[in-house]
């Protein structure tokens, strides 16, 4: 599967600075704000923000090696 460029610079930025942005402010103030369970929000939010980093790593190699290969 490939992604056009602009889905794929939307997921990264998703997946390498918004989520674990968020996932800090969760950390930060989620318990002062009424956020219950705060820190397993902010697990979440960063495995989600990792798995996402994972597919867009594998995405890119495979886009890489197909790139290559008609070389």
């Amino acid at each position: 599967m490939k992604l056009n460029d602009k889905l794929y610079e939307v997921l990264k930025w998703i997946g390498l600075v918004c989520l674990p942005a968020v996932a800090w402010f969760v950390v930060e103030v989620g318990a002062d704000i009424g956020i219950a369970n705060a820190e397993v929000v902010a697990k979440v939010l960063n495995a989600l923000g990792t798995l996402l980093g994972i597919l867009i790593g594998v995405s890119t190699y495979n886009y890489r090696k197909c790139d290559s290969d008609a070389d």
